[in-house]
């Protein structure tokens, strides 16, 4: 059995932990071992403190900008996507990588966050979107408890 949901969020710092408690949900009731949920709740909060800092305002000015949060359990894998409408990345992030960047100092002020979440996910992937905006994807294998209601067959 495969579950999707996705999440339109205004970027405001209330929407990270409202996002993390929304995952954290799914997988408890779907069964999901609750270290692999916690895993992949504190990647989904990085990825959306990095769009809620990062993500641009809506291009008409109409509506305050927001991001969108796309989650999918499928089998034995969960995809989770942030896209923001902001700047998108710097070039030298969106290169693939066979090794996860260095972690920034420890005096450093930003750039923890991707690096977590390399750290936290089995795949990761940077991008930008054609126009405006960065997206991250991250995956994960899961691992389900004895007595998971949506265990993969």
């Amino acid at each position: 059995m495969s579950i999707w949901w996705s999440l339109h969020l205004r970027r405001e710092a209330a929407s990270v932990p409202l996002a993390r408690r929304l995952l954290l949900g799914a997988m408890e009731t779907a069964g999901v071992d609750p270290d692999i949920s916690f895993d992949l709740s504190v990647a989904l909060s990085e990825a959306c403190a990095n769009a809620v800092e990062h993500g641009g305002d809506d291009p008409t000015g109409e509506a305050p900008g927001g991001y969108r949060v796309t989650a999918y359990l499928d089998g034995e894998l969960c995809r989770i996507e942030v896209a923001d409408s902001g700047p998108g990345f710097p070039s030298r992030r969106v290169v693939r990588r066979t090794t996860p960047a260095p972690v920034p100092a420890p005096t450093s002020e930003n750039g923890r966050g991707l690096c977590l979440i390399e750290q936290l996910a089995d795949h990761v992937h940077f991008r930008n979107r054609p126009g405006h905006g960065a997206v991250v994807s991250f995956d994960k294998i899961l691992k389900w408890r004895e007595d998971a209601l949506l265990r993969a067959m």
